[in-house]
């Protein structure tokens, strides 16, 4: 078979069924497909290509599925630290979005986060929020795989002054981007319960089903939407949408750390998946996702950055190695959430939480060649042992050295091939300027 790309000398951690690893492998990528996956054979080159990758002896695996952020929210980096979530939000985020968030500054909040996430191995994202028609513009450029939804809020809100409109909005938002690009999956994104009201809630998910799409939205996420949900409505927040008729195998809930038993039982039985944000939810102090509890229900668990306002950065790695540390500790058992488990929540779990298990998250044939290689000569990184514990423990996003999506290459040694990243910082800092004289750190 003759191959558009060649990727060889690497150690391929496939994420398939057998999580199988392959030293010294190589994959063969036509027409953006996975074609080819081997094992090298001694003294026997690998087949010739238009595009031959050699890997170095390092990490080849899938790219990093994303699965809840909020790109734009790269303006507000550092903005605004160390507060509980409704003070960070009322007092910050809300004004700061209702001043400065326009098509413009969405446009160069989401290069900016586009830029970061493929130079740190991320090759797929799934997340949501205001002007979603400049956000799904500016990824496109980029040459990422993305779910992006328009969000939904009831009150004014960035290019929804009128919260009436705020459904018929997304699903014009959602007619416009389904089947434009290849590499966009349009969604809807409902804040929270504690931010729209049943109806909304109803009526979105009602928009997202008509259109095939996946639902989004934030669900116990703190201690106090909890009690505020079992004082006003008499049932948790996760009880209270289920009753709405919400739940089910295309919604997908972020956070869910203030859940009970009974509640991991409802997300199981409807077949949620749920996006596992660890680093976000220690920095607002909000709680630890009881994860094993969930996995071990049979609930799909992926991982998920949150936005670099709440985060703060974008290294999908570091909330590896972070979801698996936390739940060793959480749980007083250094066996919870081993190499593996952790990974296949980067991977495969959050192809399988955003409806896109068929196509990516893992390295098989047939799958669409989204592919990262890690160099793996650095001194952190030897010896190098069991590439798996490297990867959940010791890489980090800036040993990422080229990145493939659907086989088109948008990161060569380190360098991206889609965007001028000196311009976009330049623009961003010119923006934060003026952010920056209208918040003063208190």
């Amino acid at each position: 078979m003759d191959f558009d790309a060649v990727i060889h000398n690497g150690n391929l951690v496939t994420v398939d069924s057998r999580m199988r690893i392959l030293n010294k492998g190589w994959i063969g990528i036509q027409a953006g497909l996975i074609r080819a996956i081997e094992a090298s054979v001694p003294d026997m080159p690998p087949p010739d290509a238009h595009l031959s990758i050699d890997a170095a002896g390092g990490i080849v695996m899938p790219g990093l599925v994303n699965t809840h952020t909020h790109l734009p929210m790269t303006l507000f980096r550092g903005l605004a630290d160390d507060l509980p979530l409704a003070g960070w939000l009322n007092d910050y985020i809300f004004p700061a979005e209702a001043r400065f968030i326009t098509p413009e500054t969405v446009r160069w909040g989401t290069l900016l986060a586009c830029a970061e996430m493929l130079l740190s191995g991320t090759t797929c994202c799934c997340g949501g929020y205001f002007h979603e028609d400049a956000v799904a513009q500016a990824v496109a450029e980029t040459g990422l795989r993305a779910v992006l939804a328009q969000g939904v809020i009831d009150f004014p809100a960035p290019g929804v002054p009128d919260p009436t409109k705020n459904i018929a909005h997304a699903r014009d938002y959602c007619f416009r981007w389904k089947g434009r690009n290849r590499l966009i999956t349009p969604s809807i994104f409902c804040h929270a319960p504690y931010t729209c009201s049943d109806d909304t809630l109803k009526a979105a998910k009602a928009a997202a089903d008509d259109l095939g799409l996946v639902f989004q939205v934030h669900v116990a996420e703190t201690r106090f939407e909890r009690d505020q949900s079992i004082t006003e409505k008499g049932f948790s927040p996760v009880a209270h949408i289920d009753r709405l008729g919400i739940l089910d195998c295309h919604t997908l809930m972020a956070h869910c750390v203030w859940v009970d038993d009974a509640d991991i039982a409802t997300i199981n039985r409807r077949g949620c998946a749920v996006s596992h944000c660890p680093e976000s939810n220690m920095k607002l102090a909000s709680g630890i996702t009881p994860v094993t509890g969930m996995q071990s229900a049979g609930i799909t668990v992926s991982l998920g950055t949150d936005g670099c306002a709440s985060n703060n950065d974008l290294d999908l790695f570091g909330e590896i190695a972070t979801a698996a540390k936390l739940h060793k500790v959480a749980t007083g058992d250094p066996t919870a959430l081993d190499a593996a488990s952790v990974i296949k929540m980067a991977t495969i779990d959050g192809a399988r939480a955003i409806g896109l298990v068929d196509r990516i998250g893992s390295l098989e044939i047939g799958k669409q060649a989204d592919v990262i290689v890690l160099n793996a000569r650095s001194p952190h990184l030897t010896p190098m042992y069991h590439p798996d514990s490297h990867i959940a423990y010791a890489v980090s996003g800036a040993d990422v050295r080229h990145v493939l999506v659907a086989g088109r290459p948008v990161v060569k040694d380190r360098q991206l091939l889609t965007l001028n990243v000196r311009e976009i910082m330049d623009r961003i800092n010119n923006i934060a300027d003026k952010i920056r004289s209208s918040f003063k750190r208190k």
